[in-house]
């Protein structure tokens, strides 16, 4: 069985990222939403089954951006990856700035 997380860090202020919304697209184009909590953590996706397949994660960052440095040159950042059967827990964590972002599988 596999399982999703997600965590945003701030790199310019070195805080976690609260209140960022994700999407996140299934393998058969379903689409689910959330916010990132006051930790700049999301793991909520209630009972979705995570079967192989590729999946893609977007951080919808803009307003969070511009609320906190006044600027923002990525609206959004689009984080692809492929879960493989029985792969365990995915990770997927972002660290954003107002001109520059990072991602890594996450343990």
């Amino acid at each position: 069985m596999n399982t999703l997380s997600s965590h945003v860090l701030d790199t310019t202020n070195g805080k976690p990222a609260a209140g960022i919304m994700l999407t996140l697209t299934l393998p058969d184009d379903t689409h689910f939403a959330g916010t990132t909590d006051k930790d700049g953590r999301f793991n909520q996706w209630g009972t979705i089954d995570f079967l192989a397949g590729e999946y893609c994660i977007r951080f919808h960052c803009k307003d969070y951006l511009i609320s906190t440095h006044g600027q923002s040159f990525y609206p959004f950042i689009d984080i692809h990856f492929e879960m493989t059967k029985n792969g365990g827990h995915y990770h997927i964590p972002l660290l954003i700035s107002p001109f520059g972002y990072s991602s890594y599988r996450g343990s």
